[in-house]
């Protein structure tokens, strides 16, 4: 199907990758009918206050929305929720919504998400155990947060640790249980990793590390949490940060390509030329890494996925890729990271991290391939821009506080 033959949008998840998606499609020009289809009431929203401003109360839901509700009706999009798709018929090109209503379709958007890893534990159930995904789960777990209650957040990802950071502040006893040797295990340095262990550690933060819960414990409420190895933990509340899993539900009923995220090319089209995924189900090839499949659970990812699309059905200039970043706000620190560690051999130091600002540069070989940037926003945008031009800066002179980073990426090649 060609671009001038698509008359009519579904987008299906109403999140931030969606919602930019109907955003980015109208101010693109688009003049067909756009449907945008929902499963949570509110319009699409950002996701990564939740777990900072938003579960601490210092920021209201209509900051949190990406437009007023509003906005919508006046562009001509039809948002549909709270209301979940069930069913894509490929061959007809409709979509069926709970209720047997199909919805026709000459482009489909998939940007479902994903959805939180349950406790597989018993008690997990209970009363004041919590998973941590959506706004409704924020509002949830907020009028628990009341000093001094007692509170075990269940793995020390980027989500546990910021969730941590905001009840420590908030005056709650707290303890990480994390079945891994250290913190941020999947997704940062040994070396960053215990500057986090270490900041939170002199927050108050009690940490299990390498420990395994093996019981929710309560009748009706939680009480606490029991370890494989004997231990017993009391708890107020028990909140879940083990990850998630891509939302691909529909797109396996009907036989999309499916590992680890809705498979897409470069131009986040599925097995099925007419549908495209985008965001946190989809996996597709990262242009800064040798075009390595991945998916990944960022706003990056989410606002990219909505601009490489929206230029394909409108007929713009290709959107050109940025490299991936990140970000996490813990107390005081503001981490921010760019590309993708993995498969990093050499990590360089510019900064101390006893001073709490620092930054981390990956190396595979020569190459620069990440940075994390903690209280240094000047070495994060520069080695952003580095990586996304492909070049580097030699890791001796990187090292060296006495050159300015906007100097050295300058004179970068």
């Amino acid at each position: 199907m060609t671009t001038g033959e698509i008359k009519r949008i579904i987008i299906i998840g109403a999140g931030q990758a969606g919602g930019e998606t109907a955003q980015r499609l109208r101010q693109g020009g688009f003049a067909g009918d756009i449907t945008l289809i929902g499963e949570e009431p509110a319009a699409p929203y950002q996701r990564p206050p939740l777990s900072k401003a938003y579960l601490k109360g210092e920021l209201p839901m209509e900051r949190l929305l990406l437009r007023p509700p509003s906005v919508y009706a006046e562009e001509h999009v039809t948002f549909v929720s709270p209301v979940k798709a069930v069913w894509i018929d490929r061959a007809s090109r409709k979509v069926r919504v709970e209720g047997g209503r199909e919805l026709p379709y000459d482009a489909l958007v998939l940007a479902t998400g994903a959805r939180p890893r349950k406790l597989p534990l018993v008690g997990a159930d209970l009363e004041g155990v919590h998973l941590f995904r959506t706004a409704a789960d924020a509002d949830a777990v907020r009028p628990s947060l009341v000093a001094g209650k007692k509170l075990i957040v269940i793995g020390a990802g980027y989500i546990g640790l910021e969730v941590a950071a905001v009840a420590r502040q908030l005056g709650l006893e707290v303890t990480i249980v994390e079945t891994a040797v250290r913190p941020l295990a999947r997704v940062t340095s040994p070396e960053v990793a215990g500057f986090f262990l270490d900041e939170h550690t002199r927050q108050g933060v009690r940490f299990v590390l390498g420990g395994q819960p093996a019981l929710i414990k309560g009748k009706d409420r939680v009480t606490g949490v029991a370890l494989a190895d004997g231990g017993d933990l009391p708890a107020d509340i028990v909140i879940a940060g083990i990850g998630v899993t891509p939302e691909t539900t529909l797109a396996q009923h009907c036989g999309l390509s499916v590992d680890n995220g809705v498979v897409t090319d470069a131009a986040c089209r599925t097995s099925d030329p007419n549908i495209f995924a985008i965001g946190d189900c989809a996996a597709r090839p990262m242009a800064h890494y040798d075009n390595r499949v991945c998916r990944l659970e960022s706003v990056h990812n989410a606002v990219e996925g909505a601009k490489i699309v929206a230029a394909i059905i409108t007929g713009a200039k290709p959107h050109a890729v940025e490299a991936p970043w990140f970000w996490s706000d813990q107390y005081d620190l503001k981490l921010q990271i760019a590309g993708l560690f993995q498969g990093y051999d050499h990590v360089v130091f510019r900064g101390v991290m006893a001073d709490r600002s620092f930054a981390a540069f990956y190396y595979k070989g020569d190459r620069l391939i990440a940075v994390d940037a903690v209280n240094r926003p000047g070495e994060y945008l520069g080695a952003k821009m580095l990586i996304q031009t492909g070049r580097t800066i030699a890791q001796d002179v990187i090292a060296d506080e006495s050159k300015p980073m906007k100097e050295l990426v300058a004179a970068a090649r």
